[in-house]
């Protein structure tokens, strides 16, 4: 197990002049899941390919348990990646597969046989071991391509999407599989995804990217009740959170003739990015009212039914533009599409962000 530290480590690829990875600065505690999230585009996977030396580092360090890994070739860093695609060998049997990292190393096959059967153990692939990668499913393969990296006991384990060649059930299952595991081996873990629910279901800390740039590292609970920028409070959550920039007035921010509330200290705040605010609430902190109570009227186009609750996507008209919102309301309550519901954000729920910096408030 080991600590792993990005130095204002940068990567930038010749004849781009923005930075795929800009001056990253990341401290990764021993033991720790830490899931890279972003769109695509935003750098993770070249920092988790930097930190794997499969990618130049053209600025800062990496550390690995505090040695300065930074130049050195990928197998002296002591790590292990899972990849996206399994990268199987198609000829070798599961075992073999396994194996075929120990048997380079020369290591004995007594152990090699441990190694390989208490990781097969671990994951279910005892009754595998002697069938070829053609045998198995999808999420078998993603099994074998983690034991493989088990097997080899290594300082820190690299993923890098494994999860997003597998139906939308098998990955639910696996993920949980990956997270359980890791808390059992211990092993500190760096996993990359462009699923913002797999990262807030698996990570101990989720680190957002955007450009290069890191926006936000948190719990995923902390990124979610307190985003510190626009992006991140856009990502995180799904559906997304409801955004919208409004004018500034006396006692708080006009949402189509709906005064919402701020404490003077957050409108002095706001008034540094001029007389407007942007204003966020989450899809299930609002209460569908009557007419008469005064909420924001919502033409609905789309009524998502989860079972237990449902997602209502609409539209409003907000300073002459329509704007689009989704709210969360209980199953029973479920409007009908075509029709205008009243909603309000509840104003302790209500996240600010300056207008020009887009920076919490």
């Amino acid at each position: 197990m080991a600590t792993v530290t990005y130095a204002k480590a940068s990567r930038v690829y010749p004849g781009t002049e923005r930075p795929a990875v800009n001056e990253l600065q990341l401290d990764i505690a021993d033991g720790e899941f830490l899931v890279l999230v972003g769109p695509s585009g935003c750098g993770k996977s070249t920092s988790l390919r930097m930190l794997a030396g499969l990618e130049d580092v053209d600025g800062g360090q990496i550390l690995i348990d505090g040695r300065d890994v930074t130049h050195l070739p990928p197998k002296a860093r002591d790590i292990a990646m899972v990849f996206q695609n399994y990268a199987l060998y198609p000829h070798m049997s599961v075992y073999e597969n396994m194996a075929f990292a120990l048997k380079l190393r020369k290591t004995s096959k007594a152990e090699i046989d441990r190694r390989v059967k208490e990781a097969a153990g671990l994951l279910q692939l005892e009754d595998y071991l002697s069938r070829k990668p053609k045998a198995l499913s999808g999420g078998q393969r993603q099994r074998v391509a983690m034991g493989r990296a088990i097997v080899r006991e290594p300082q820190v384990f690299l993923m890098d999407e494994p999860l997003s060649n597998l139906d939308a059930k098998l990955r639910v299952q696996t993920r949980s599989q990956i997270a359980s595991l890791q808390a059992k081996l211990g092993i500190t873990t760096v996993y990359v995804t462009h699923d913002q629910v797999e990262a807030m279901t698996m990570g101990h800390r989720v680190a957002v990217m955007l450009d290069g740039n890191l926006q936000q590292v948190d719990t995923p609970r902390a990124l979610y009740d307190t985003p510190k920028n626009v992006f991140v409070a856009g990502f995180m959550g799904s559906p997304a959170m409801n955004i919208k920039t409004v004018s500034l007035v006396d006692g708080g921010a006009d949402f189509a003739g709906i005064v919402l509330p701020i404490t003077r200290e957050n409108i002095e705040s706001a008034r540094t990015g001029g007389d407007k605010v942007t204003v966020g609430f989450r899809p299930e902190d609002t209460d569908i009212v009557s007419a008469s109570e005064g909420g924001l009227p919502i033409v609905v186009e789309l009524v998502e039914d989860l079972g237990s609750d449902a997602n209502v996507y609409g539209h409003a008209e907000i300073g002459g533009a329509s704007e689009r919102f989704v709210v969360r309301t209980d199953r029973r309550h479920m409007p009908n599409m075509g029709e205008t519901i009243y909603v309000k954000p509840r104003a302790d729920k209500i996240h600010l962000f300056n207008a020009k910096t887009t920076e919490r408030i």
